[in-house]
């Protein structure tokens, strides 16, 4: 079940990466793409952060870890996408 969470979080940060490596012809297609790279990092770093949060503890402190997973996720992957 883990192993199955970590792959599909891995999966989908790679696919968003790559998407966010798209080449652009114009000013207005580059921040289009320079968007949605920022979204996609925000996203994708949630989403692994709370995977990576959801297996430390347990009860009350697993739901804990996930939040601060999912916000600590999002920040880093915002910081490293923008």
């Amino acid at each position: 079940m883990i192993k199955t969470k970590l792959i599909t979080g891995v999966v989908l940060a790679a696919s968003m990466t790559l998407a966010g490596c798209q080449t652009a012809s114009t000013p207005q297609t580059q921040a289009r793409n320079h968007e949605f790279g920022c979204v996609a990092g925000t996203i994708g770093g949630a989403v692994i952060g709370g995977l990576i949060g959801s297996t430390i503890g347990s009860g009350r402190g697993s739901v804990l870890a996930t939040a601060a997973g999912i916000g600590g996720g999002g920040y880093l992957g915002n910081r490293l996408a923008c």
